[in-house]
């Protein structure tokens, strides 16, 4: 599923009528402190600043209950811890510093210990799910949230240093830094385990048709989605000095994982027992990689040498299809084998016809064809080519070595049985039904002809 990303306009649409109320409680409350005040009632505002972070949806939650959590539910309390975080800086942080400030005007450190003391409560609460988040399990599907998080909390950073500025804030001001340097270490661990992942995948299942795995589907969605993340991708390689931070480094990541997905197909394809329907397994998906690859983003990082080498790969398993599908059906339609040294069952060379060919050779040689090409259309049928260029392209390369070959044959040797008992058994099809035939091909669909 691809992460939301949620552009941050205004902070305050994203309250409802009543927290946006409680908000303009805990300001007014504000306005009746003064610095003559008792230090024990500015210590009591952390407590009203964890009661308004409450109404906003903040949990205390273990790092035990974030473990235990159901990925649906996480990643939904993902999101909202963003918005949390956004909300608790900009408004609410920054609202306590700006009235400390103004209460111990003239102290600078007794308004940074106040300061501290009413929000590091707030703060740890709100950073301790993020650290759970960091330090949990680590998935592919995690990595999005991952960066999402990095990308706030980046985002935030300055904002943070600003307001917690001071010696008594110290403290607050590492914890932040070290939530953001964990999670971009997590983070890039998660990207490296998701390219191992991508080619020890053992999964078992392949489809009896040939057509795209959902391995191949779900990689390539994955890669589509990092692409929403480069600027973020880029401070991340940055981060832990890999080159430049430039763009060069994600195209070496996005080819690796290509690579692992060639990899892991190419040992799929293995399992296929008929050859033919190998080559059509790995076209497919082959295929399904450089038509994705060229309609998004990556194009540009991979580059068209990528692409046409790729290209030729599909071409490659479209050929060796042909070859190994349909080299036997071809020898049937082969003149060699079918002269004979007698006279009976022969006919002239007149009208096309070859001299010295035996009848009841002939006869068995359409029988042989009728036989093969009826099983390698039932079978083929039942294969599939789920996109439609690339299948009407592989029944054109078919039919343009199967229909040429059959004309000859049947002008050639079709006469020598013309006149023989039931000459249907033999010569079944025209060229024009056999073409017919091959239009049923790669549809996924058993058919008989």
């Amino acid at each position: 599923m691809k992460p939301r990303r949620l552009p941050y306009t205004s902070l305050l649409h994203l309250l409802s009528p009543s927290l946006f109320l409680c908000l303009l409680n805990w300001h007014s409350s504000w306005s009746k402190l003064d610095a003559n005040s008792n230090v024990q009632k500015y210590t009591a505002r952390a407590s009203a600043l964890e009661s308004s972070l409450k109404n906003l949806g903040v949990e205390k939650l273990s790092k035990d209950e974030v473990q235990k959590m159901p990925w649906e539910i996480l990643e939904s309390k993902i999101g909202n811890w963003i918005h949390f975080m956004r909300i608790a800086v900009k408004l609410l942080f920054a609202g306590e510093r700006q009235l400390c400030d103004q209460v111990f005007e003239c102290s600078q450190s007794l308004r940074d210990k106040c300061f501290s003391a009413i929000t590091k409560n707030s703060l740890a609460t709100l950073l301790s799910f993020g650290e759970a988040i960091a330090m949990s399990k680590r998935s592919p599907e995690k990595l999005f949230v991952l960066l999402d998080m990095y990308e706030i909390m980046c985002e935030l950073q300055t904002e943070i240093d600003t307001i917690f500025v001071g010696e008594s804030c110290s403290q607050m001001r590492d914890s932040a830094l070290s939530l953001t340097k964990c999670l971009a270490q997590t983070a890039q661990k998660t990207f490296s385990d998701f390219e191992e992942a991508v080619e020890k995948d053992a999964t078992k299942n392949i489809h009896t048709d040939g057509t795209v795995h959902p391995l191949t589907s779900y990689v390539i969605n994955y890669v589509k989605f990092l692409f929403d993340y480069q600027s973020t991708l880029k401070q991340l390689f940055q981060e832990f000095k890999r080159e430049d931070g430039s763009g060069s480094e994600l195209a070496s990541v996005t080819m690796s994982i290509m690579q692992a997905l060639q990899n892991n197909l190419d040992a799929k394809a293995k399992q296929y027992k008929d050859p033919a329907l190998m080559h059509i397994f790995l076209m497919n998906n082959i295929h399904y990689i450089v038509k994705s690859v060229r309609r998004s983003e990556a194009k540009d990082l991979l580059g068209d040498d990528w692409i046409q080498r790729h290209r030729r790969i599909v071409q490659q398993n479209a050929n060796q299809y042909r070859r190994v599908a349909w080299s036997k059906v071809l020898q049937c339609l082969s003149g060699q084998g079918l002269t004979s040294s007698g006279g009976s069952g022969q006919v002239g060379s007149e009208g096309g016809n070859s001299s010295g060919a035996s009848r009841t050779a002939v006869k068995e040689r359409f029988r042989s064809f009728n036989m093969q090409f009826e099983e390698i259309y039932q079978k083929q049928c039942g294969w599939s080519v789920p996109d439609s260029e690339l299948r009407e392209s592989l029944r054109l390369a078919v039919a343009e070595i199967l229909l040429p070959a059959y004309r000859s044959f049947q002008k050639r040797f079709g006469p020598l049985i013309e006149n023989s008992k039931a000459p249907g058994k033999y010569v079944k099809h025209t060229p024009e039904q056999l073409e017919l035939f091959l239009g049923n091909l790669f549809e996924g669909k058993q058919e008989r002809p």
